[in-house]
């Protein structure tokens, strides 16, 4: 029997001794946070955006093998996240401890200050890919990542407006939701500039199954090999935000945090894809 592959290609486990040391940072940030409980608003879930990109970030540097050896396994794919998820939890942690509000931006607050860790160590990781796809041969690519980027923008506007009119009651899912909706357009959209453009290929299985599927249609010479990938990735996530504005009603620190999560996995795999096409070649 052939075996399935489930998990994306180039899932690794790394050794013991890192996977103690994120237990013991994990369990540790998850029980500081139980003690403080600190207050869930769609800011605070959406202040973890840039944080989402920073893991994404560090994931394409382990890729391109632009982190020392020293290092490297906690960059590596899934411990980026968890590693990720730590530093984010603790600042969350410690910024929540001081009694900060966590219903605006405007610092000093909670939202803000988490974003704007976030975006420091955001900005220092996508930096990093920069001057490391500038060192490289092959330079950087900009042109088609940036229209991916651009045309993602677009597409989930346009979902997000139709979903209000359609769904009012979406609505209350405020910056989650459409966070949801924008990291999964981003996801499809980027896999589309990937495949049917830049010629890379699909690391995930399922995602790689529909791209399959769709490219023995007949679509396939007008539309590409794609379009059915980025159909569902909007499908769903707009059904995923539809059935979670009633949990967000009822259940608002569950629901955003849980809303949060899908947008998660829409927003990583899209900027994974923006940032390793533009530094690396197929």
């Amino acid at each position: 029997m052939v075996p399935v592959q489930v998990l994306p290609e180039g899932t690794t486990l790394p050794s013991p001794g890192v996977l103690l040391a994120l237990a013991i940072g994990f369990a540790g940030v998850v029980v500081a946070l139980r003690r403080i409980a600190p207050r869930v608003t769609d800011r605070v879930v959406v202040a973890f955006a840039p944080w989402m990109v920073a893991g994404s970030s560090c994931y394409v540097l382990y890729q391109v093998e632009a982190v020392p050896q020293s290092v490297a396994p906690f960059f590596s794919s899934p411990a980026v996240y968890v590693s990720i998820a730590v530093l984010a939890g603790a600042v969350w942690a410690a910024t929540a401890a001081t009694g900060l509000p966590a219903d605006r931006w405007r610092l000093p607050s909670v939202p803000g200050v988490v974003a704007l860790v976030g975006s420091a160590v955001a900005i220092a990781a996508v930096g990093w890919a920069f001057a490391f796809g500038v060192e490289t041969s092959q330079g950087l690519t900009v042109a088609w990542p940036a229209v991916g980027l651009v045309v993602a923008v677009a597409v989930a506007t346009v979902v997000w407006l139709l979903l209000g009119r359609l769904a009012p009651e979406t609505r209350i899912t405020g910056g989650v939701g459409a966070l949801a909706v924008f990291g999964h357009a981003l996801d499809g959209v980027s896999t589309a500039v990937g495949i049917d453009v830049l010629g890379f290929g699909e690391q995930s299985p399922i995602s790689r199954a529909i791209i399959t599927f769709a490219a023995d249609l007949p679509t396939a010479p007008v539309l590409g090999t794609v379009w059915l990938f980025v159909l569902v990735k909007l499908v769903l996530a707009s059904v995923v935000v539809v059935l979670f504005s009633g949990y967000v009603r009822d259940e608002p620190t569950e629901g955003y945090l849980l809303l949060g999560a899908v947008a998660a996995v829409g927003l990583g795999p899209g900027v994974h894809n923006l940032l390793l096409f533009t530094i690396a070649s197929p």
